[in-house]
């Protein structure tokens, strides 16, 4: 099995910046593509960063200059450093993590393992 934790979530005013962490534990060896999506209330889960087993990462278009996905690979620490927040952004988001070399994108929300979620309220 394999266990994430989130944490850093939490309320900012527009414009201000964020940085969740996820905590990998378990059955790390497994893990290959870990990533973060989000989901706001009566909405799709939506993919924001992934970053493959090689360490190559993507950010989805909608959030592309704003938030950062990084890792600390031999610590199995995953982060969303999210800068400018909007409004938009307030969402439960969720670490998230795959067996998988590769992921899917940074558009991907379906993992074998994923987090309770932490999270994000942006007031205006």
């Amino acid at each position: 099995q394999v266990q994430l934790a989130e944490t850093g979530g939490g309320s900012v005013q527009s414009g201000g910046s964020l940085k969740l962490s996820c905590t990998l534990s378990g059955m790390t060896y497994i893990v290959r593509c870990m990533g973060w999506f989000r989901q706001a209330p009566g909405k799709e889960r939506e993919g924001l960063a992934a970053i493959d087993g090689d360490g190559v990462t993507s950010v989805a278009d909608s959030v592309k200059g704003r938030f950062t996905i990084s890792q600390e690979y031999a610590n199995n620490l995953l982060y969303l450093q999210m800068d400018n927040l909007i409004p938009e952004d307030t969402a439960m988001y969720y670490c998230a993590a795959d067996p998988n070399l590769y992921c899917s994108g940074s558009n991907q929300v379906t993992y074998d393992f994923r987090g309770q979620g932490t999270q994000v309220t942006v007031s205006s």
